[in-house]
């Protein structure tokens, strides 16, 4: 993977990077001009700046910058003095911090036929997604993809703990009894949810609504429950299942995602 390849990765990711240029060079120096590297919370992840005291020092201070303690821009380093190296050559470095959008977050609670058919569409767009079931056998068929996460849980709910104030919460387990927890957490931990959606009926709705409502759970809170999940068109195929529960993500995504 290339650094390019690296920063589009990191964006959708929603991780906060810096990256370094060899703008400039004179005398003995280790690197080319142009050389890239990306440093993340994690330290170096992509590229290099030809390595040892130099290539150390710029990774502590895009560290610094990550932190809120250093200065971006153009760092111009003398390598015996201010580096330390026994070379006297001199180094322009461009610092250019690259603060991500928190990135479009999908939970998806259920790794049935609709979601072997939906993730791998959700997947091809600007976001993260994460996938919990209790079958590790349903969670094996999926195809390795980049930003989607699977997890292996003892009970479904147990996935809530993952979510944010910004998930869209998608129910899609094995029915009513096993939906019903997932809500009933999501909805107590995190009131801020902008989309939570079961797979269902008309009747389904109305039941959830009324056990979540025994469970007590606010009515406000309850009118954010979408169900049915999807638009209605198409058939109840699972793959056009998937497109129409995208259509309806997509209508609803952040506009800054």
């Amino acid at each position: 993977m290339n650094v390019w390849e690296k920063i589009v990765l990191l964006q959708r990711q929603g991780t906060d990077a810096v990256v370094i240029t060899t703008a400039s060079a004179r005398g003995s120096v280790p690197g080319e001009v142009g050389a890239k590297a990306i440093v993340t919370a994690e330290g170096l992840t992509t590229g290099n700046l030809g390595g040892g005291k130099i290539e150390a020092k710029a990774i502590n201070h895009a560290l610094e910058i990550l932190r809120g303690n250093g200065t971006g821009g153009l760092q111009l380093w003398n390598l015996q003095h201010d580096v330390g190296m026994t070379c006297g050559g001199e180094m322009g470095l461009l610092f250019e911090e690259i603060t991500a959008q928190p990135p479009w977050h999908l939970a998806i609670f259920g790794a049935g036929h609709v979601s072997q058919a939906l993730v791998p569409v959700l997947a091809t767009m600007s976001c993260r997604i994460d996938v919990f079931d209790t079958r590790p056998s349903w969670l094996a068929k999926f195809p390795p993809l980049e930003n989607v996460m699977l997890h292996h849980v003892a009970h479904f709910e147990d996935g809530v703990a993952q979510l944010n104030g910004r998930s869209f919460v998608l129910a899609i387990t094995q029915g009513h009894s096993t939906d019903r927890p997932v809500l009933r957490d999501a909805l107590t931990r995190f009131q801020t949810l902008p989309f939570v959606g079961a797979i269902g009926s008309a009747s389904k709705r109305a039941l959830l609504l009324r056990e979540l409502k025994e469970d007590g759970i606010e009515s406000s809170l309850l009118e954010k429950i979408t169900c049915p999940l999807g638009l209605s068109i198409g058939s109840n195929d699972p793959a056009e299942i998937a497109i129409s529960i995208t259509a309806q993500l997509l209508s609803l995504r952040p506009k800054n995602a």
